[in-house]
């Protein structure tokens, strides 16, 4: 890990958050995404890291975030860690159409996105990993958060077509649960 350059999305709470901070320490140069600098802030305020504030859910911008990344990052990538999510509680009952479609890019479409537009640049270094954050709430048959769980589980089927097509660039594409 030591010297590696990684991006954390997702990384003012949770898992994220930690999983940034453990990476900080073993010295990799880490870029950490959230939506609240003000928790960025207090998750970081004593370690040595980028930050930069965006909602990831938002897909209208991706692209122009992305770019703001490489560049803090100096276009260097090492790997990819697709955290940032939402598994708030929820009816199935009382989702909309407009809810439904949030949770989806929330929990889903930015690691597609977040890949096809840092991946490029790690293939221009010649390869490395992601890892795309999943849960095991869907193949637990777990119950409350039908759009969530849904999102999840299309997380597997994500990583494994990316590893299919990014593994001929020495990428290694996975899922942690």
């Amino acid at each position: 890990v030591k010297g590696k350059h990684i991006i954390v999305t997702g990384g003012s709470l949770g898992i994220g958050k930690e999983t940034a901070r453990y990476l900080i320490e073993k010295g990799a140069r880490v870029l950490v995404t959230g939506r609240s600098q003000e928790r960025l802030d207090e998750a970081f305020n004593d370690k040595e890291c980028e930050t930069i504030t965006f909602d990831i859910g938002d897909s209208s911008n991706i692209e122009e975030n992305a770019k703001n990344c490489l560049e803090k990052m100096d276009g260097q990538v090492d790997v990819l860690i697709n955290n940032a999510a939402n598994d708030d509680r929820h009816d199935w009952k009382d989702v909309t159409e407009d809810y439904w479609d949030e949770r989806l890019s929330t929990n889903l479409r930015h690691q597609f996105f977040a890949i096809q537009h840092v991946a490029p640049e790690m293939i221009k270094k010649g390869g490395g990993s992601i890892i795309n954050i999943g849960s095991n709430s869907w193949w637990e048959a777990g119950g409350g958060f039908p759009a969530y769980t849904t999102a999840k589980s299309a997380v597997h089927g994500l990583t494994r077509t990316m590893a299919r097509d990014l593994g001929q660039h020495r990428f290694r594409v996975n899922t942690v649960v």
